[in-house]
């Protein structure tokens, strides 16, 4: 399908379009995933999928949601998102992050330097790192920052915060909701 074509039909059915940049090993493909589910229990359609090769831990990978009031038929990669998210800040110099992104598109980053990105729209920012480090999500001693970013993304209206929380919690238990939770309520916009 042409970019051209998935433009129309995304504007047809008003489909908010998100693309995930992480690392394997850090939960962006399970984030994409529950942020899904989250939109489903907010009564919206979605889907999430990650495109990817043979990758390893820490080989830079690519994930995607859809999310819509109505039936969603369009199973491509997102080429023009709404909103991109970056769960490692390292990604902004090996990848063009924001390629896509229409000016008023959001960028929600897992950083303590939003200033990082270079995108003139809205930029929302959360050390996510260090909330994963707070609440001991980490595997191998590498953070786990991906439900701490979900808190983040959840300010955007993609979802409402408390189902993202509901979904973590049932998901991966208290440790991760409340950190959820608590990019949520850090989460800055510049």
């Amino acid at each position: 399908m042409s970019t051209q074509s998935e433009g129309a039909l995304v504007d047809a059915l008003e489909m908010t379009q998100i693309r995930w940049h992480s690392r394997g090993g850090q939960g962006g493909m399970t984030a994409s995933q529950l942020l899904g589910q989250a939109a489903f229990e907010d009564g919206k359609q979605a889907t999430a999928f990650s495109f990817y090769g043979a990758e390893r831990r820490g080989a830079p990978l690519n994930s995607y949601n859809r999310i819509a009031d109505q039936p969603i038929k369009l199973y491509s990669r997102v080429s023009s998102p709404d909103m991109v998210v970056v769960l490692d800040e390292s990604l902004v110099d090996i990848q063009d992050v924001t390629a896509g992104l229409d000016e008023d598109g959001i960028v929600v980053i897992n950083t303590t330097n939003p200033d990082i990105v270079d995108h003139d729209g809205p930029v929302i920012a959360v050390d996510a790192t260090s909330i994963a480090l707070d609440y001991d999500l980490s595997v191998d001693g590498t953070p786990l920052v991906n439900t701490p970013i979900l808190g983040a993304v959840a300010r955007t209206g993609a979802a409402d915060i408390d189902t993202v929380a509901g979904v973590i919690e049932a998901e991966f238990g208290e440790a991760n909701m409340k950190a959820a939770r608590e990019a949520y309520e850090n989460a800055t916009e510049v």
